[in-house]
Order: structure tokens, then C-alpha cells, then sequence
């Protein structure tokens, strides 16, 4: 079903929003658009909420099992803006937030959904899961001047770093259980980045309650959603495998003429399967098997 306006949709969406888990993807071109729809109607996502330009066109299979929202969806602070009045809207509902041209994986995603990880994850009295979103990138440039292909996708089998997270920078404690993750393309070209965007951790799924709000940084008000894990044992966390990264950079005339290639003696092909992001340690399984 297609809706005008964020307004359009919140006025007929109570039955949408009352049930979870639910997809929230904002398209902020036509790259991709349709292959990470599909990645995430397979996922096993109760609804999916696609948020795309009016003048974008949208597969008619694909369009039959989503939610359209006609939305500028490049307008400044539009995903936090959108995400927090959902989250208003739909207090109790498991949400994830992404892009197009990202995939979310999760440990044993090929057999199991996103609904049943996230019941596990419920019962361990947790409301929010850390992702990292983990760049791909396509192998050849030449081929693919986009830096996309899902054929020849690469990424960084290692590189990956994390810092004590403060509340100021010249804070003397470190905030409990939290840490600002870098690494792939943002650590490796780095000086193409804005400091604030150099961060691959997200907080991409997580439960909507009253008072919770996203922030720009994709954390949120409510320091124990942001959290690695809980005070007893390691949990759960996720991988948001990401293109975006390396749209930018190539579509930056700032950066395109100084990248002629992002493979380098790190890179490996990306495999498309949870296991290979379990094997290199890129997310966690916890105590699910």
C-alpha cells in the first residue's frame, strides 16, 4: 500500500504498527532498492516500511508486500525525525532502521527469523541490540564504478578497533558497557569522513517505549539501550552489511578521483551467510545457538 505523507500513514497504520518486528528502510536512491527489500521481507519481518521520493519507482511485486511512504528522504534529521515519532506511535513494537543498499544478518539468519532472534533476545530482558555495520564494497571499480555489486561484494576481514565511550571527551570514566566501534572504509579513508561519521556502531534494532529517542549518532536517550551487552553475560548482536559507505566515497566528487580501488591485502569476499560474520568475529552470538 502507498501513503502520501508520514501523516498518511500514521492515520491507517494502528493494525501495522501494533505488531513486530517491523522494517523501517529509508531509500535515499535507486540503487538496490528492490534487492534490499527483499532481503528483509525474507528476513521474516512482521511489515516492512519503505521510505522513498515520490518520483522513485518501486518493483510492482515488491510494492504489493510493503508499506510505501512517499518522503524527501535526504531532508535534514529526516530518519531520526521519522524514527522517533514511530517510536511514539507504537510503544512495545520492536523496530530496525536502515538504508538501501544495506543488509541486516544476525546470527543463524538462514534458518531462523528476525522475529524468533529478537523473542530470545526479549526474554533476556534486553531492548535494544548493537549492530555494526560492516562495509561492502564491489572488488572492481572498473566494472563497477557505483562501488556496488552484490556478485563481487568484498569487505574487511580485519581492522576493526573499539574505544572506551565517554560521556565528554575529557571525561574520567568511561560510559559501563559502552564503546565507540571504527573500522572498513570510515577507519581506511578516514580523512574523506566527517569525525562524527566515522563510528560503524549502530543501534538498529531496538523496542519503542514512552520518552525513548533516536539521536543523530544513531544512539539513544536511554544509555542501557546502548549497550554492548548486559551486566552478566555477552548477548546478542547483529551485522547491518552496508553499501553506503562506499556509494559516497566514490560518489564524492571530494573523494571519487582519489579511489581507484578499496581492495587491499584485508579485503575477502563477502559470502552472504551469517557464518562468515560469526567466523570473523563481527557479531556475537551470545547465548543463542
Amino acid at each position: 500500500m502507498r501513503y502520501t505523507s508520514l501523516r498518511d500513514f500514521l492515520a491507517q497504520a494502528g493494525k501495522i504498527l501494533a505488531k513486530g518486528p517491523i522494517a523501517l528502510i529509508f531509500v535515499e536512491d535507486e540503487v538496490e532498492v528492490t534487492s534490499t527489500l527483499r532481503h528483509h521481507i525474507n528476513a521474516g519481518f512482521a511489515s516492512c516500511v519503505v521510505f522513498m521520493p515520490a518520483t522513485f519507482d518501486l518493483d510492482a511485486e515488491i510494492a504489493e508486500q510493503v508499506h510505501r511512504v512517499d518522503m524527501d528522504t535526504l531532508a535534514p534529521d529526516i530518519l531520526t525525525t521519522t524514527v522517533n515519532t514511530l517510536i511514539g506511535a507504537a510503544p512495545g513494537t520492536w523496530f530496525y532502521f536502515g538504508y538501501n543498499a544495506e543488509y541486516l544478518f544476525y546470527p543463524f539468519c538462514e534458518s531462523r527469523t528476525v522475529a524468533e532472534m529478537l523473542a530470545f533476545h526479549t526474554e533476556e530482558r534486553r531492548d535494544a541490540m548493537l549492530c555494526y555495520v560492516i562495509d561492502l564494497y564491489a572488488g572492481d571499480l572498473d566494472r563497477h564504478s557505483s562501488a556496488v555489486s552484490l556478485e563481487d561484494a568484498h569487505l574487511d576481514k580485519s581492522g576493526y578497533y573499539a574505544l572506551a565511550r565517554k560521556h565528554a571527551p575529557d571525561a574520567d570514566q568511561p560510559l559501563d558497557r559502552q564503546l565507540d566501534f571504527f573500522g572498513g572504509l570510515r577507519w581506511r579513508y578516514e580523512e574523506h569522513i566527517p569525525a562524527p561519521r566515522r563510528k560503524i556502531d549502530r543501534i538498529a534494532l531496538f523496542r519503542a517505549k514512552p520518552g525513548l529517542k533516536l539521536r543523530a549518532n544513531h544512539t539513544f536517550n536511554d544509555e542501557e539501550y546502548n549497550t554492548f551487552a548486559c551486566p552478566w553475560h555477552h548477548n546478542l548482536t547483529a551485522a547491518v552489511c552496508s553499501f553506503r559507505t562506499a556509494k559516497a566515497l566514490k560518489a564524492n566528487p571530494g573523494s571519487t578521483f582519489d579511489i581507484h580501488h578499496f581492495r587491499w591485502h584485508n579485503s575477502t569476499p563477502f559470502e552472504w551467510h551469517s557464518r562468515q560474520l560469526l567466523d570473523l568475529g563481527l557479531m556475537e552470538p551470545g547465548q543463542w545457538f
